[in-house]
């Protein structure tokens, strides 16, 4: 077994955290903003379409990650897990936390994941790293209603 990776991105979104949670739990639309390329849903999850079970694929097909949302308490906390495709990672599992700040919303988005090639861990932690924080400059680079 490789050694667990953490990652850990925080980033201020000027929104209400009901808006900047719609915005980030918008699966699909990660497409226009998240730096991902491609997103679609394999399958919707409870509350329909992105809640609780929903499978949420990114990426060019051959390479796309399979993700699925394990917990969805709006507009609060999310977590996830990486089913395959993308990286030669195992056991990844991700939480996203939404709390106010100020007159927006503070994101906490963290993960751990381990390698499945050895010595590649710190790679892969480096990539995923700048992956979250693209993902949240575009997401802060949104337009949200005011509160």
């Amino acid at each position: 077994m490789g050694a667990v990776q953490r990652i850990e991105a925080s980033r201020y979104i000027a929104g209400s955290p009901r808006a900047v949670w719609d915005a980030y739990t918008d699966h699909v639309a990660w497409a226009e903003w998240g730096g991902v390329g491609r997103a679609r849903l394999e399958r919707e999850g409870v509350p329909a379409p992105n809640g609780v079970g929903c499978i949420r694929v990114f990426g060019p097909p051959g390479l796309a990650a399979r993700e699925e949302i394990l917990s969805f308490d709006a507009p609060k906390r999310m977590t996830y897990r990486v089913l395959g495709g993308g990286l030669p990672i195992r056991r990844h599992f991700g939480e996203v936390i939404f709390e106010p700040d100020g007159g927006g919303t503070r994101i906490l988005w963290r993960c751990r994941f381990e390698s499945k090639i050895p010595g590649l861990g710190p790679v892969f932690r480096a990539f995923i790293a700048r992956l979250f924080r693209g993902a949240l400059e575009g997401l802060a680079a949104a337009r949200f209603p005011e509160p």
